[in-house]
């Protein structure tokens, strides 16, 4: 049996190592991502870091017919969908005009942001027939504005286009 003053300091050291993991726990790591697709549209969702420990649901919504990017969050504090950011796709991965166009779109793995420790979910998108390939993350803009800009990390071609 132990005695009472190791009792205390048993009790003691298990609150603090509770107290400690709580206080100094890595915000989680999960990446919860879905996409579909639609006739022109594809949408995709990851996690968007908002700064600190704040996290947010990020989506993706491709829109070939405007040949856009778009991205939003939705706020996690009042579930409002925030302002969209866009990228026009044309000029961004250089398609000429009225082109049969094939994008394909996921979220994949984690990237550092500027925003502190959170990660954000990257978005991997190609256009199939000019061969390039990109990887995006979407940032809160820090200003106070409460909205999000599309960040391309790397733009790449994977094969070159065939010629006509």
């Amino acid at each position: 049996m132990l005695e009472k003053g190791r009792w205390v300091f048993l009790a003691l050291g298990l609150a603090a190592g509770v107290a400690g993991m709580t206080f100094f726990r890595a915000p989680p790591q999960a990446v919860w991502a879905a996409n579909d697709r639609h006739d022109d549209y594809i949408m995709a969702t990851g996690l968007v870091g908002l700064g600190g420990n704040k996290v947010a649901d990020g989506i993706w919504l491709l829109d070939y017919r405007a040949g856009k990017l778009l991205g939003t969050v939705v706020d996690p504090n009042f579930g409002k969908i925030l302002p969209w950011a866009e990228v026009d796709l044309v000029k961004e991965f250089n398609i000429p005009p009225k082109q049969n166009v094939h994008f394909l779109m996921t979220t994949g793995a984690t990237i550092q942001g500027p925003t502190g420790p959170i990660k954000h979910t990257a978005l991997y998108l190609t256009e199939i027939n000019t061969g390039r390939f990109g990887v995006y993350t979407m940032i809160p803009i820090l200003n106070g504005s409460n909205r999000m800009m599309i960040r391309r990390h790397d733009l790449s071609v994977f094969r070159r286009p065939a010629n006509p």
